[in-house]
């Protein structure tokens, strides 16, 4: 069963919505209050926004109209190389963002203040890294980078930048693109990360090599929050490698070579207000070099005279170019954000193991079992046991209280009486259905226990 997608490819209604943005700002150089008030209803039409009361919306476009000056006052700028954009985080002040999207500076959280290289796989692997590197390279362009997926908000970039370096050297070299899983990493992967609140890259390919390898994400899907390790998903193992290699801190030209043979995973400074509304053109900051988000470089170019990185994001397509953004190369010697100070990628040699048998019947009880892929549901419950169970055709799905419907696991509230599977969304004021022609799944199939 396809699950229905928070964050599609760009659409025609993406199109005309952002023409219309452009029109706005071009054509109104002070705002008024009605102005600004037509424009956030066009937008919360756009990106599906509602709020919980009166007072939450009177907020939020209190905040949406200091985001909407500060954007128009940038773009005004004449010698400006990139533009802002009222995107789908512009009804968040600069600290909900941050806190939404990268974590708590006092927690655990990618370890840049200190970063501690425990794992370091060095092998002299830059003996074999071709000296001279093309012009410009885009991995996109070789298949070897999944589509721009959304972390959330759960500070879980770093599972992100890891598996999108994972699958690139794995298309490299197997030939295969396989989109892998995120929620593995940030629900097992415990020994020295710690899911939504941080982490590492090079302790995730060190997981992934203790485990001799990695479920795809449509075997263990994302959920925008930390779950239960599910042990029986960990030995699934359809993509392993072999070892992973630090590029020198601060050495742009070791970090170019790298890139020109894979993807590469980097820590940056995500936490500027500029980042957060970034729309396109090459970002040139200004941002600190407090590494606090982990992004993917997957490619490098030049415009107008001008070298920059292509990065993969993690926040969706809604933000940036389509989920990337283009940054400044040739920036210093830490790089812009910080771009050259923590760079890591995974290497690979070795063949993927063959793929995993289908998994068997779920077992509900003694003489009860679903089909493959389905989930067991008490239908009749005495004294707090189970007597009779009914099949649920979700995988890890969650069983409504009224013993004969079910949700999908990222949707998992239970709406009985409109019929549908709910998620909450943004900061926690709503909550968001589950899109399909039959949202709250009636179990079926009736065992006896």
């Amino acid at each position: 069963m396809v699950l229905f997608s928070l964050f599609p490819r760009e659409t025609m209604a993406s199109h005309i919505f952002f023409l219309l943005l452009m029109l706005f700002f071009t054509h109104v150089s002070a705002s008024s209050s009605s102005d600004t008030s037509q424009l956030f209803r066009t937008w919360c039409d756009h990106h599906g926004k509602t709020y919980s009361s009166d007072e939450e919306r009177t907020y939020r476009l209190k905040v949406f109209q200091d985001n909407y000056d500060y954007v128009q006052r940038h773009n005004q700028m004449p010698d400006s190389s990139y533009t802002l954009s009222l995107n789908a985080f512009a009804d968040l002040t600069h600290q909900e963002f941050k806190a939404s999207r990268l974590a708590s500076r006092s927690s655990s959280f990618l370890r840049f203040s200190n970063p501690q290289r425990r794992f370091s796989n060095d092998n002299d692997n830059y003996n074999n890294i071709l000296r001279q590197v093309p012009s410009s390279i885009d991995w996109r362009n070789e298949g070897a980078v999944t589509p721009v997926k959304d972390q959330g908000s759960c500070g879980a970039c770093w599972s992100f930048s890891a598996t999108g370096a994972i699958e690139g050297i794995n298309k490299i070299v197997t030939g295969s693109l396989e989109s892998l899983s995120e929620q593995e990493l940030v629900d097992c992967d415990k020994k020295y990360n710690s899911g939504c609140e941080g982490g590492l890259m090079d302790y995730a390919y060190q997981f992934i090599i203790d485990n001799k390898g990695i479920d795809t994400e449509s075997d263990y899907p994302y959920l925008t929050h930390e779950a239960t390790c599910n042990k029986d998903k960990m030995k699934r193992r359809v993509v392993t490698i072999d070892g992973y290699t630090d590029v020198p801190s601060n050495n742009e030209k070791k970090l170019l070579e790298a890139v020109a043979t894979q993807p590469v995973s980097v820590g940056i400074c995500g936490s500027e207000r500029a980042f957060q509304l970034y729309s396109k053109g090459i970002f040139t900051g200004p941002c600190s070099t407090a590494l606090d988000h982990a992004v993917l470089i997957v490619g490098y170019g030049s415009e107008n005279g001008v070298d920059y990185w292509i990065v993969k994001n993690s926040w969706g397509t809604s933000w940036g170019m389509n989920g990337y953004i283009h940054m400044v190369r040739n920036n210093g010697t830490q790089g812009i954000c910080g771009i050259n100070m923590l760079a890591s990628y995974p290497t690979k040699t070795s063949p993927n193991p063959p793929p995993p048998p289908p998994p068997g019947p779920t077992k509900c009880n003694l003489f009860t079992y679903c089909p493959a892929g389905e989930t067991c549901c008490c239908a009749r419950r005495i004294l707090g046991f189970c007597f009779s169970y009914k099949c649920c055709g979700l995988e890890s799905a969650v069983c409504c209280k009224d013993n004969s419907h079910c949700c999908p696991q990222d949707y998992p509230i239970c709406d009985i009486t409109n019929g549908q599977c709910l998620k909450r969304v943004a900061n926690g004021t709503t909550t968001t259905a589950y899109e399909n022609k039959d949202s709250i799944r009636r179990s079926r199939g009736w065992s006896s226990g």
